[in-house]
């Protein structure tokens, strides 16, 4: 396999390369690029799905080229990051939605960074999901617009505290800001916002449009509930989510048409891995949902609209492709030179999106790998699928050839030993190449003057175990064993809390940080974040629920922590201690950090020995 080994100290500094070597031409599209978190190939109506509701985006399916050989990864922070750098997941560090494994190194440069030297405007509107502090962040990467709430979804740890779907407060260009209204719309709204400052300025723009609909926990406005009335109250949100976001797509739609651009507007709609909710109803007669290496996890929708392009009416490919060719595809359609030493996994597949154009030279051996890791680190051939063609070769172990059995429920390896064996090697050769990379891990910067007071979360600890991703583990004080705990991770709670006997609890999980500037640094442990500003040791009321079939993860009961003290832990010793006292919020202390990577682990302790990981912390440079 040809080496497509990329590893580049300073992503920015290609970025004048860029801007230099391609001239810009006149008729630099317009790119609004729409994807749908949790919503697979089968979940809408011009796919087949004989229940949901989505009139606008099968309009624009009837007006549009589209692949039905598309690929993704099975979840979304690994699909995101292969969709913005046109690499490999495992080789952007990005194998995983938690435990530090949700953040794209620095090394890798975006989509964002380049249409940005290009001299597009570029926005990122909802959810980014690939890293919460600096480096990581989206308004770090080349976006220059950046609305959007924190982690991978509203309600999620890194995000504002108590946050639900409706009303609520996110990040925009750095500044907390308060919203009304159900969060899709809000994130259109704010794209929105966007696009007509852009069309006024006569300046070609991206606008990355990524609500975390429909992925649980499931609200929608009522009106969309009330169109699923036959549905289970679950099926009925997730429903209700999508033809919300139908919605949305029309809308954005008649704005272009508004704005008298949407002629050279290239409109992109898709998804970022198999459907979580919708395969009992129709999954498009494939195997697998969101997370499974089989065809239904990781085969997702793509519709592309580019009117100038001649992209305007129904035009299917069915050749095999892949999130890693996104970056290289949108360059090419901007007319944009990526730097020479900045090599991709992916290539462009303009020529298959266009009506005229076909797959005239386009590899029908081509191999691709895609794999479910969600693991701290990668395990090989673990939940992996190479596909070639119609061949599929799961887990090493499994060969199936989809054009002649979809629902990949016959194991025909027995029949194609040289099949499988080429498929293995290619997989065998892939995993070479990316393992060495494996060890580098994302470290969260303290002490840049970028980001000059950094706030850590639970979402981020590095351990075996799964850490408290949402809001829900932290009021339900997630690892600490004497917890009267109500819920366990990714399942619907009861309401009604039980005592959960357990040994001892000990914290095994720390932050990767990178001190960028030695010296002194304040660190405020906290068992609530800054927002509540609540007692460590305070049971927290439930907040008020909203329309939906879930329990809003605010809407619980906060568990009382019996802390004592407070130990601030860095690379496996304990250098301070500190008691906690009752009305107190945070502990702070200060300690002398030397540059370079650290762990950083601080604990609560109760006085008969059990700790808990302090949730959150918050990391300051002194003067």
């Amino acid at each position: 396999m040809r080496s497509l080994r990329v590893f580049l100290p300073v992503s920015l500094s290609l970025l004048p390369v860029l801007s230099a070597a391609a001239a810009a031409p006149a008729t630099r599209p317009n790119i609004v690029f729409v994807i749908t978190d949790d919503q697979g190939y089968g979940d809408l109506g011009f796919t087949g799905n004989p229940v949901v509701k989505t009139p606008h985006i099968d309009r624009l399916a009837a007006e549009s080229s589209q692949l039905t050989d598309y690929h993704v990864a099975p979840t979304c922070s690994p699909t995101r990051s292969a969709l913005l750098t046109g690499h490999w997941t495992n080789r952007t560090g990005v194998w995983h939605t938690v435990n530090g494994r949700s953040m794209l190194r620095e090394n890798e440069i975006t989509l964002g960074q380049l249409l940005k030297a290009h001299g597009y405007a570029t926005g990122m509107f909802g959810k980014w999901h690939l890293g919460d502090n600096y480096p990581y962040r989206a308004e770090d990467r080349g976006f220059t617009e950046v609305y959007r709430h924190g982690g991978g979804g509203v309600g999620q740890t890194p995000d504002l505290w108590d946050n639900s779907y409706f009303d609520g407060r996110y990040f925009h260009n750095g500044r907390v800001v308060a919203a009304e209204g159900f969060c899709t719309d809000v994130f259109f709204r704010e794209a929105h916002r966007f696009i007509r400052k852009q069309a006024a300025a006569r300046k070609p723009f991206l606008a990355y449009i990524a609500p975390n609909a429909p992925h649980s926990p499931f609200h929608a406005p009522q009106r969309y509930l009330d169109l699923y009335p036959r549905q289970t109250p679950e099926l009925a949100s997730f429903y209700g989510m999508i033809s919300n976001i139908d919605d949305q797509v029309g809308a954005t739609r008649a704005l272009l048409r508004e704005l008298g651009i949407a002629d050279n507007t290239l409109f992109i709609f898709t998804t970022d891995n198999g459907t979580a909710s919708g395969e009992g109803v129709y999954n498009a007669g494939m195997r697998g949902k969101k997370g499974s290496e089989y065809e239904g996890g990781h085969r997702v929708p793509l519709l592309a609209h580019w009117p100038a392009a001649g992209w305007t009416r129904p035009h299917a490919n069915a050749m095999l492709t892949h999130a890693v060719d996104i970056v290289p595809t949108l360059l090419d359609v901007a007319g944009a030179a990526a730097p020479a030493s900045l090599k991709f996994d992916g290539r462009s597949i303009r020529p298959l999106l266009d009506p005229a154009a076909g797959p005239a030279g386009w590899p029908h051996d081509r191999m691709l790998v895609t794999d479910s890791q969600r693991e701290r680190d990668p395990v090989k051939w673990k939940q992996s699928a190479v596909m070639s063609g119609t061949w599929r070769l799961i887990n090493g172990r499994e060969l199936y050839d989809i054009k002649a059995d979809p629902g990949q429920r016959r194991n025909i390896i027995a029949d194609h030993p040289a099949q499988a064996a080429r498929m293995r090697a290619f997989y065998e050769a892939w995993w070479a190449e990316l393992e060495p990379t494996f060890a580098q891990t994302t470290e969260i910067y303290l002490g840049h003057p970028e980001h000059p007071v950094v706030i850590l979360t639970g979402h981020d600890w590095i351990q075996e175990a799964l850490p408290p991703w949402n809001q829900q583990h932290i009021r339900a004080a997630d690892g600490f064993a004497p917890a009267r705990v109500g819920a366990g991770k990714g399942k619907k709670s009861k309401a009604d809390a039980t005592a959960v006997p357990a040994a001892k609890s000990v914290h095994t999980g720390h932050w990767a940080v990178k001190v960028v500037t030695a010296g002194r640094y304040e660190i405020s442990v906290r068992r609530w974040p800054v927002e509540a500003n609540h007692p460590i040791t305070a049971p927290l009321p439930p907040g008020a629920n909203v329309p939906g079939a879930s329990v809003a993860f605010r809407a619980r009961p906060g568990v009382a922590i019996p802390a004592a003290t407070a130990t601030l832990r860095i690379g496996g010793r304990d250098v301070a201690s500190a008691p906690v006292r009752a009305t107190d919020v945070a502990v702070t202390f200060t300690t002398e950090l030397a540059a370079g990577s650290h762990q950083l682990a601080p604990v609560f302790r109760t006085a008969d020995g059990h700790e808990v990981g302090a949730y959150y912390a918050v990391v300051t440079k002194l003067k």
